[in-house]
């Protein structure tokens, strides 16, 4: 079968009226084709955005991200930007605070690991004398663990990579919780660190072309 033949369910592409395709899991939903089209796969070097995205990894365990996208702002306020040393100041009654908020995923155990993290990733910052980005990319993972091309079947039988399973690792060494293989490859997807956009996608190229850009974080 060519490519040309493929379905969108085959090819993991959903195709506009006007023939511009894009992942399918973006869905027709304006919040989400925004996402897609503008956030998920693009670099980042930003410690604050890279502990956001990992923190709301985490959130989403067992749910789907357009739940999380669509709390995003509200996270946002309650934590306050996601600024790490903010966030890692967080006490007990914050934490009641925030369980009683509907606008964000009420899950104690999720509130309370993003507070560890935030206090994990100052500890990690004193000790290594480095940003947290400069941590993290080291676990970009290298050409020969990548695809040839970006398929669904492919996405499909990897929900976690060698390069997952060793930030997790590694996170974990560190202290950070939700983080496992599955959240950690979800997080690398979202952030850049692999460009997961289907063979085809509108915005594949744009993500290609930011990646070589892109000056990773000593």
């Amino acid at each position: 079968m060519s490519e040309l033949d493929e379905t969108p369910a085959e090819s993991g592409l959903l195709f506009e009226p006007a023939g511009t395709a894009r992942c399918a899991w973006a869905g027709t939903g304006e919040d989400y084709v925004r996402y897609h089209d503008a956030e998920w796969g693009r670099p980042s070097a930003d410690d604050t955005r890279l502990f956001e995205k990992l923190c709301l990894e985490g959130f989403q365990s067992g749910l789907s991200w357009i739940t999380i996208l669509r709390k995003r702002e509200r996270f946002r306020e309650r934590f306050e930007g996601f600024e790490i040393e903010r966030v890692a100041g967080f006490d007990e009654a914050r934490i009641e605070s925030l369980l009683a908020d509907p606008g964000i995923v009420r899950h104690r155990g999720k509130i309370a690991s993003t507070i560890n993290n935030a206090r994990r990733a100052l500890a990690l910052r004193e000790k290594t004398g480095a940003s947290l980005a400069s941590f993290l990319w080291r676990f970009e993972p290298p050409p020969e663990e990548r695809p040839e091309r970006m398929t669904l079947a492919w996405a499909r039988a990897n929900p976690e990579t060698p390069a997952s399973k060793r930030l997790s690792k590694a996170l974990r060494a560190e202290g950070f919780s939700f983080v496992g293989p599955t959240t950690a490859y979800a997080f690398l997807q979202s952030m850049g660190f692999v460009n997961d956009h289907m063979d085809g996608c509108c915005v594949r190229g744009e993500c290609e072309a930011a990646r070589k850009a892109f000056v990773r974080p000593v």
